[in-house]
């Protein structure tokens, strides 16, 4: 047996070797994913207080009697306008990166399974919006269709599902090229059965993988875009928006725009961490 299949022991306890170690970590990252879209979806019964009326005294800071993080310039509490945001952010991210997912896997598994003149068609498309900048593109159609929510969702939308069609078309490609896709259309399966039983599941980890990393992209982009008016509008709770309203206190009242921006910040660093955690460990199952 090699060194490095011993595993030591100390005071009598079999060591913990290093993969056992970022296993658990990665769970526990997964698990903030959930922490996270749980709150998000109960932010309604979570929240301590209305977030759009004034509650108490203006500018209270953090460790306020009633108001853990204070309240803004006009006496709303911060909790549960930070709340709310976290709910309106994380939930329109997932529904970008759902929308972009759908329409841009089902352009690129067509693709990759067809082949041909399909392929080269559907990839030139993806290509043509690929080769957008597709930030200015998601600002000049939300600017176009106003300033919304809603609105803001469709422009990202739109520019979001070329990166999953070049994604999955080279997945699907390099799996249909592997000897047991190649030994079902030898024994006969049909394109159909061929594409439910092996491409698409096959797919299907990649796309996952992709997605939950780009959760935390399309939070920071979402917040960007508030930021400069293109948002949630006011006084709906958003956290890229609130950061910018009252950037100009930053000196004398800290914590009003500090809060929505260190919650942007993390709802960033967990999506990007629970990606690499779940990329690792549906890695570790092929």
């Amino acid at each position: 047996m090699s060194d490095a299949a011993v595993v030591p022991r100390r005071f009598g306890v079999r060591a913990r070797t290093p993969a056992v170690h970022n296993k658990n970590l990665n769970w526990v990252l997964i698990g903030l994913l959930g922490l996270i879209t749980l709150i998000a979806l109960t932010a309604r019964w979570l929240a301590p207080d209305d977030p759009i009326q004034p509650v108490g005294d203006f500018n209270l800071p953090p460790g306020s009697p009633g108001h853990l993080l204070g309240t803004d310039l006009i006496g709303r509490d911060l909790l549960s306008r930070t709340l709310w945001g976290i709910q309106a952010s994380w939930l329109s991210a997932l529904a970008v990166v759902l929308v972009g997912l759908l329409a841009g896997g089902l352009i690129g598994l067509v693709a990759g399974a067809a082949g041909g003149w399909v392929d080269n068609v559907l990839m030139r498309l993806t290509d043509l919006f690929l080769a957008l900048p597709g930030v200015l593109v998601a600002i000049a159609i939300v600017a176009a269709l106003g300033p919304g929510l809603e609105h803001t969702l469709i422009g990202i939308s739109i520019v979001w599902w070329p990166y999953y069609a070049r994604i999955i078309r080279g997945e699907v490609r390099a799996l249909a090229a592997r000897p047991h896709v190649e030994a079902a259309r030898l024994a006969g399966a049909g394109k159909g059965r061929i594409l439910r039983r092996h491409l698409l599941p096959g797919a299907v980890p990649t796309a996952i993988v992709t997605a939950s990393l780009d959760i935390g992209n399309v939070v920071l982009l979402l917040a960007g875009l508030s930021f400069i008016g293109l948002g949630q509008l006011a006084p709906a709770p958003e956290l890229g928006a609130d950061t910018a309203r009252a950037l100009s206190q930053l000196l004398a009242q800290w914590w009003v725009p500090v809060v929505p921006g260190l919650a942007v910040m993390l709802l960033s660093l967990i999506a990007n961490l629970g990606g690499d955690a779940l990329r690792e460990l549906l890695d570790g199952r092929r």
